[in-house]
């Protein structure tokens, strides 16, 4: 047997496998640069697309910076203060305002607000949770894109300079993170989130893992944010040990198109076949924090899981499902994944959360779905429709025998760090990314890797 390293909480998890029958996908190893900051600084001054930061900020103008919320592990302890330092004589601190992109998630709490994104900011610069469902904290934009009805932070539009940053990785129904997305959903009204979110776009062909153009939702994504204006935009990708590989800064689209290409050869790894049993995490803390976001783990592992097969998603869950949100109410309002994912995939009218669950249904649906986790208890996730297992080696073990002599085993490590798709010539070649990613038909077992 061999163990596997599973990205787990803080500390990891181990798995033992039998490397005769076990493909292990992870993502392409990219060293972390030895000067993160001189990295971000070369991203802000030789842009893209498009001037300089500090050429396109003047004196007294006010400045919205837009940053991920704590589920996602962007740096941004070193990102802000790399714009606050390129902006430093231009623009006083007081200026300043850092908007917490947290779409519909809660907000941080200080304690979480610190840890994010250092004492320094937080003492110097103030920042502000943006909250989807404070009307009096919105600013109506009007109908954009395929009719969706845009409210923005009210912050954001009032600010003279508007810069996003975040990082970029394939993302499960919107193509790819980063970018506009740090628009909206981020700092847009629960209204806009839904229609962004509706059940006809989740369940389009082409909202799906790496797929950008043609995606109904990240199509819109990208018409809000060019119609209502952004200054610079600023991204990186990150490696497996989430460290910074790359940066890039300027006009937004360019800028996340450049981020888009390099993430894509990062993350998305070829395999040779569908598999019977796959195992995957939510790449550890902060991303396995509740199963709203290990539905990610989960569909980065349905995409090579054999229909009828097992998922075994290891995600700690620290914070539940999470209670607030109304993903827990919606998992729990039908007796079965099918008559959810039917009941959801009928709807007019868009409850929030639902697009998790829709998701989630039709992978459980497809596939029988095991969570490890250390905060959810088995009457927990059986609301969920979702069994709970302590010994995943165990429970591995007895699926590979319960499918058959030839059964084979995929793992995912770093859970949706790696989005596996199918190419039977996986077994032959090296992969330098791929837009297809949808299930293909099985073919006869390959010879067994390690790609990574």
């Amino acid at each position: 047997m061999s163990i596997v390293r599973l990205a787990y909480g803080e500390t990891g998890l181990d798995l033992a496998v039998d490397p005769a029958v076990t493909t292990v996908v992870t993502p392409t190893h990219h060293q972390a640069t030895e000067s993160p900051r001189e990295l971000l600084r070369r991203a802000l001054r030789t842009p893209v697309a498009g001037p300089p930061l500090r050429e396109r900020v003047q004196r007294g103008q006010t400045v919205a910076i837009s940053a991920c919320d704590g589920t996602r592990p962007q740096p941004r302890h070193l990102m802000i203060p790399a714009i606050l330092e390129e902006l430093d004589g231009l623009i006083d601190l007081d200026d300043v305002v850092v908007l917490v992109a947290t779409g519909t998630h809660r907000g941080n709490s200080e304690a979480e607000l610190r840890a994010m994104f250092g004492d320094e900011v937080v003492d110097t610069v103030r920042i502000v949770n943006h909250d989807a469902r404070d009307r009096d904290s919105l600013t109506w934009l009007g109908s954009l894109g395929s009719g969706v009805p845009v409210w923005l932070n009210s912050e954001w539009v009032a600010a003279d300079v508007r810069i996003t940053t975040g990082f970029v990785e394939p993302h499960f129904f919107a193509g790819f993170s980063g970018g506009p997305k740090l628009v909206a959903p981020g700092l847009a009204a629960l209204e806009t989130v839904l229609v962004l979110h509706d059940a006809r776009r989740i369940g389009h062909p082409q909202a799906a893992w790496g797929i950008i153009e043609g995606n109904p939702v990240h199509d819109d994504v990208r018409a809000i944010a060019a119609a209502t204006g952004v200054s610079f935009g600023f991204d990186v990708v990150l490696n497996q040990d989430k460290e910074v590989v790359a940066a890039f800064g300027g006009d937004l689209l360019p800028m996340h198109a450049a981020a888009v290409h390099t993430a894509r050869a990062v993350a998305m790894q070829p395999v040779p076949h569908l598999y019977d049993v796959v195992v995957t995490t939510n790449s550890g803390y902060p991303l396995d924090q509740n199963l709203y976001q290990a539905v990610k783990g989960m569909s980065a592992a349905y995409q090579v899981t054999k229909p009828g097969g097992t998922i075994v998603c290891a995600a700690e869950c620290r914070d539940g499902f999470p209670d607030h949100g109304s993903y827990r109410e919606v998992l729990a309002s039908a007796d079965s994944p099918a008559a959810l994912f039917a009941e959801i995939s009928a709807r007019t009218v868009t409850v929030p959360d639902q697009w998790q669950v829709q998701i989630q249904a039709r992978i459980q649906a497809d596939c029988h779905v095991v969570m490890h986790t250390s905060h959810l208890t088995d009457a927990d996730l059986a609301t969920a429709h979702l069994q709970q297992t302590k010994d995943i080696t165990a429970t591995v073990a007895n699926a590979l025998a319960t499918a058959g002599p030839n059964a084979r085993l995929c793992v995912l490590p770093e859970g949706p760090q790696t989005i596996p798709y199918v190419d039977p010539a996986a077994a032959n070649k090296r992969p330098a990314g791929s837009e297809g990613h949808r299930r293909r038909e099985d073919p006869p077992p390959g010879s067994i890797s390690i790609l990574g």
